[in-house]
């Protein structure tokens, strides 16, 4: 493993390689930086310029995108109160009150240096349990695949923030759209409505680009606005000073908080689906949960800053043990590396580490030298990074959309493609008009034929439905399934009767 880590070091340092993740780190910071243009967004943009890359060169620059948007967006929660990604909001809690107090760079660098050490130490288990849990995959038939595939759609359908029906709605409507096409099995056609297009099936990213590009753009261009108060924070001409060794030891000072939300971001990074917002909220509530002095979280406590950083970072580590073990991904930014990987004709999944081993430890490479030259980008560019956000976003939002549409087309050069993300993009929209959750759709998206394929499989293998259930570990993860949904209604019902005792007690 050392040696193959090795050798993924001394290719990711090669020139070519190199500034591939280079740039990557630099978009994803501008990307992380800007109010509304999320990393989904920033690496969609990013990934049609790759297809002409080699699969390494792509997917560093993903890498670099990803680990450098997780770390830019802190920099408007801690001194413009402007959450720059959705998954810095809890970072805004105590990064905007401190910056307020007078200590804008203690701010800014605890939550960048947070997020590098979270990010490390994610590292030490992506490297370390990526091929152990691969290994175990390789030991799953149809069977638990299908359950598998069940568990991470009820997982994310009961975790997101809207009901518990609507989640389960929205991933079912991701694995309808998995239908149209051919029979995976016996190639006969189903709901192409006589269009030959759909004969070939749906192809997945520009339903990925219209569903969550398309969608973000719309809703930021109801809610425009903030840039004057960015360029009135940039013209004060606030001190960023500070320093760093005495950053570092207040944070190493805290080894439990920063092991914990380190943990929780993996964990969370693990589950399909739920992403980097869950991990920040979670982290920063167990820090407050566990504080000894929790009144003071919100007025800027450094505690704060320390746990909601270092998780979304450690995230990223998470999302990537996903994909490259299981071939699920963990978020939507790993959803368009699988689209990627799937350009250049490789499969993720349990196979990957043995069949692809330099490509998977270059990824391992790049993430770890990520985090390295985002410090690098980081130092002496902060105010820069702050300057950016006062592009008007009349100016930016069409820009992302040509390319959004560039990259759509330039899957394989078909305007059909164009089409479908127009389609889905409108369609996303109106999702997220009505309050359905967009991340059960794509997952349906991107797990619904293999849900189907792994169920005719196992039919085909053995016809008896009941060995889903005796199987060992095909039945503990319908059970899992079963566990997670009944949660999520306890949680709901829960919530509905302390809403009905506040009005009462009002």
């Amino acid at each position: 493993m050392f040696e193959l880590l090795g050798a993924g070091l001394a290719d990711i340092v090669q020139l070519k390689y190199l500034t591939a993740l280079l740039t990557g780190c630099l978009i994803g910071v501008v990307g992380g930086a800007l109010p509304g243009i999320t990393i989904t967004m920033t690496v969609i943009v990013v990934l049609p310029f790759t297809f002409g890359l080699e699969p390494l060169q792509g997917l560093a620059t993903m890498i670099g995108v990803y680990v450098g948007g997780e770390t830019g967006g802190l920099i408007t929660s801690c001194l413009l109160g402007i959450p720059g990604k959705p998954s810095a909001v809890a970072t805004t809690f105590d990064g905007f009150p401190m910056a307020r107090k007078g200590e804008p760079g203690r701010a800014l660098w605890l939550g960048i240096w947070a997020s590098i050490f979270g990010g490390l130490l994610g590292a030490v288990f992506l490297v370390a349990t990526t091929g152990p849990l691969a290994a175990i995959a390789l030991a799953f038939g149809p069977w638990e695949y299908f359950s598998l595939f069940l568990l991470a759609l009820s997982m994310v359908a009961g975790l997101v923030e809207s009901s518990l029906a609507k989640g389960l709605v929205s991933g079912a409507l991701g694995c309808v759209v998995t239908i149209l096409g051919n029979d995976p099995v016996l190639g006969q056609e189903r709901l192409t409505l006589g269009i030959p297009f759909l004969s070939g099936g749906i192809p997945f990213l520009p339903v990925l680009i219209g569903v969550f590009a398309f969608a973000q753009i719309m809703q930021d261009v109801e809610r425009m606005g903030g840039a004057a108060k960015a360029l009135e924070a940039v013209d004060r001409g606030v001190n960023l000073a500070v320093s760093h060794l005495k950053v570092i030891l207040e944070i190493l000072s805290r080894p439990f908080l920063l092991l914990w939300s380190t943990f929780i971001g993996l964990a969370i990074g693990v589950l399909p689906a739920i992403g980097g917002s869950a991990a920040n909220m979670l982290a920063y509530d167990q820090a407050k949960k566990f504080s000894r002095h929790p009144e003071r979280f919100g007025t800027g406590t450094p505690e704060g800053i320390i746990a909601s950083e270092s998780s979304n970072n450690a995230n990223v580590a998470g999302s990537l043990v996903t994909i490259m073990a299981f071939g699920i991904p963990g978020d939507a930014v790993t959803a368009v590396m699988l689209g990627a990987l799937t350009v250049h004709g490789i499969q993720s999944g349990p196979l990957f580490i043995s069949q692809h081993a330099t490509l998977a430890y270059g990824m391992f490479a790049a993430y770890i030298v990520a985090h390295g030259l985002v410090l690098l980008l980081l130092l002496p560019g902060v105010r820069w990074m702050l300057r950016i956000v006062t592009i008007p976003k009349s100016m930016l939002f069409p820009v992302v959309l040509v390319l959004c549409t560039i990259g759509a087309y330039a899957l394989n050069n078909t305007m059909d493609n164009v089409y479908v993300l127009l389609v889905f993009g409108v369609f996303g929209y109106a999702m997220v008009k009505f309050r359905f959750p967009l991340a059960p759709f794509i997952l349906g998206v991107i797990l619904g034929d293999q849900i189907e394929i792994n169920l005719i499989r196992a039919i085909m293998t053995d016809p008896n439905p009941w060995l889903f259930l005796t199987r060992p570990i095909s039945g503990g993860l319908i059970a899992a399934s079963v566990a997670s949904l009944a949660f999520s209604i306890w949680q709901h019902y829960r919530h509905r009767a302390r809403v009905a005792e506040a009005d009462a007690d009002f």
